[in-house]
């Protein structure tokens, strides 16, 4: 597993995948792609929105797009893995990394009906926290409906998980 950020270089790769997130999301956000095949993108990589790519030997595998509003403030924007790399704890090592690397505070959002989604993002969060993470719904200004989750990292967090690793080692 490799985690590269979104530059010129390999921007082509992002959009790429933008595009099979975007399909997947299309008939919850009731999204049609244009005239050429393609969807317009709800989020754009600049300003306060950083990309990221996973790659899995040499393969693109995933994408993450994450917004830092304010200093240490992080929101998760998008976040896909190719069907072919799921069920194998590949996005939740994922986000995992990158929750590791940036610390800060977290909040991620699903919009209604994404009910897989929100069964991700629970589990996944819940199992990084260790329980110790809020959830609520509520109506945003940009995506209607949505389930919220919202954490502070905690260096705990990560060392938790370090003894945990150490012990199967």
């Amino acid at each position: 597993m490799n985690i590269v950020s979104v530059d010129s270089s390999n921007q082509y790769i992002y959009l790429n995948l933008a595009q099979a997130y975007e399909a997947e999301f299309s008939q919850i956000m009731q999204k049609k792609p244009d005239e050429h095949g393609r969807f317009g993108l709800d989020t754009e990589i600049g300003g306060v929105v950083s990309g990221y790519l996973l790659f899995i030997n040499g393969i693109p595998a995933g994408h993450c797009a994450i917004a830092e509003e304010t200093d240490g403030h992080f929101e998760v924007c998008d976040f896909y893995v190719v069907p072919y790399f799921r069920g194998r704890q590949t996005g939740q090592r994922f986000i995992t990394k990158l929750f590791e690397d940036l610390g800060g505070r977290w909040e991620i959002k699903q919009v209604a009906g994404a009910e897989h989604a929100i069964h991700f993002w629970r589990k996944v969060i819940n199992h990084y926290t260790r329980g110790h993470f809020t959830e609520d719904v509520f109506d945003d200004p940009k995506w209607g409906m949505v389930t919220r989750q919202r954490f502070d990292h905690q260096p705990s967090f990560t060392a938790h998980r370090e003894r945990s690793r150490a012990a199967l080692a």
